[in-house]
C-alpha cells in the first residue's frame, strides 16, 4: 500500500463516527459528549444565559444520577436535554445518541423495527423517536432555492387492496363505479411536489391535487421568484410558474427528455424525477408504510439525507445534533400531526 493511500483513507476517517461505539454503550460517556457538542465553549444557564453553573454531584463523588447542572444566579436547574427535542424524555441519551447515529448514517433512512432491536425499546417508543428526529430534520430555516430550479410530482401509495363482493354489491346498488388502480396522474394516491435547485438543496410537500393553485402555493414559499424553473409539458405549470424569470419544458410525450436550447441552456428535470427513487426505495424497503398524517416526517428525513449527501456521516451526525436544540414535539402535537 502506498503512502498516499494510507494518507487518502486516514484523511476520510471520521473522529466522530470513531467516539461513537463508545458513546453509545455508555450514559456517562453520552451525556459528556453530547455536552460537549451542544455547548462547545462551555456551559451556560439555560434560563438566564448565566455562565456561572455548576454539575450537581451526587454524594459519592459522581455525578448527580440525572446528570443535572445548577445556575448560581437563578439557582435554575437543568440537563443536557433541557430546551432540545429530548427534554423530558425518560429515554437514556445514549439511546438517543444511537438513534440519531443510525438515522444520519443510513441513506435510505431506517425503521422502528430495527431502531427497537438495536437499541432495545418498545416499537412504540422507537416510532416516537424516530418522529421527533424527523421533525428535527424538517424544522431548520432553508434558504429559498435559486438558479435553476427543477420541479416535478410524483406519488405515494401502495397498491390498492382488493375489493371485496360485499363491497362490489354496496358500489353496485349506490350506481357507483369500482375504485380504478392507475399510475400517475388520476391515481387515488397522495401527490408529492418536490423542487431541486441544481447541484443544491430539494424541498418536498404533500398536496392535496396537483392544481396551478397548489403547485403556485408551494413554488412561492420555495423557489426564489429570479429562478428559471424547468418541468415537464403538464399544463398547470405555466400558471403555476407566472412571475418566475424564466419557465422551460421538456415535452415527455414526445419521448423528448432533455434538450440544449439554442443559448446553451441544458432543458431537463432529470435531477427532480430521480430525486424520487430515493424516497420510494425508502418506502418500499425501508418502512413499507407510512400514514398521510406523518407523511410530512418522512419527507423532511428523506430531504435532509439528500440535501447533506456531499458531507461525511460524522459532519452528517453532527447537523443532526445541532438541529435538535429549541425543538420540541409534544404528545399532544405528535398527535394532532
Amino acid at each position: 500500500m502506498s503512502a498516499n493511500h494510507s494518507l487518502d483513507v486516514a484523511a476520510i476517517k471520521s473522529k466522530v463516527i470513531a467516539e461513537l461505539p463508545r458513546v453509545c454503550s455508555d450514559e456517562t460517556a453520552a451525556v459528556e459528549w453530547f455536552e460537549a457538542q451542544r455547548w462547545p465553549e462551555g456551559c451556560a444557564c439555560i434560563d438566564c444565559g448565566s455562565v456561572d453553573v455548576y454539575q450537581m454531584m451526587s454524594r459519592t463523588g459522581g455525578r448527580q444520577a440525572n446528570f443535572r447542572w445548577r445556575c448560581r444566579d437563578c439557582g435554575y436547574q437543568f440537563t443536557v436535554k433541557t430546551g432540545t427535542v429530548f427534554e423530558d424524555s425518560p429515554i437514556k441519551m445514549h439511546k438517543w445518541i444511537h438513534a440519531l447515529w443510525l438515522s444520519a448514517a443510513s441513506k435510505k433512512g431506517v425503521a422502528a423495527l430495527e431502531l427497537q432491536r438495536t437499541i432495545q425499546v418498545s416499537y412504540r417508543t422507537a416510532l416516537y423517536m424516530l418522529h421527533r428526529i424527523r421533525f428535527c430534520m424538517g424544522t431548520e430555516p432553508a434558504p429559498m432555492l435559486d438558479g435553476i430550479v427543477e420541479v416535478d410530482e410524483t406519488y405515494l401509495g401502495g397498491k390498492p387492496r382488493r375489493v371485496s363482493r360485499q363491497e362490489r354489491e354496496r358500489l353496485a346498488a349506490e350506481g357507483k363505479e369500482l375504485p380504478k388502480s392507475k399510475r400517475g396522474r388520476g391515481t387515488l394516491k397522495t401527490p408529492i411536489v418536490a423542487a431541486v435547485q441544481r447541484d443544491g438543496s430539494i424541498k418536498r410537500m404533500a398536496v392535496a391535487n396537483v392544481t396551478a393553485a397548489n403547485l403556485k402555493e408551494f413554488l412561492r414559499g420555495t423557489v426564489s421568484l429570479h429562478a428559471e424553473v424547468v418541468t415537464d409539458e403538464l399544463n398547470v405549470y405555466p400558471s403555476a410558474t407566472e412571475g418566475y424569470a424564466r419557465h422551460r419544458t421538456t415535452n415527455h410525450a414526445q419521448y423528448e427528455f432533455a434538450r440544449v436550447d439554442p443559448d446553451g441552456f441544458v432543458v431537463h428535470s432529470n435531477t427532480a424525477e430521480s430525486s424520487h427513487s430515493l424516497l420510494k426505495r425508502g418506502l418500499i424497503g425501508v418502512w413499507h408504510r407510512m400514514s398521510i398524517k406523518r407523511m410530512p416526517y418522512y419527507l423532511a428525513n428523506t430531504d435532509f439525507l439528500w440535501n447533506t449527501r456531499r458531507i461525511s456521516d460524522g459532519d452528517r451526525v453532527l447537523a443532526l445534533v445541532r438541529s435538535v436544540e429549541g425543538k420540541r414535539l409534544t404528545v399532544e402535537r405528535y398527535r394532532e400531526g
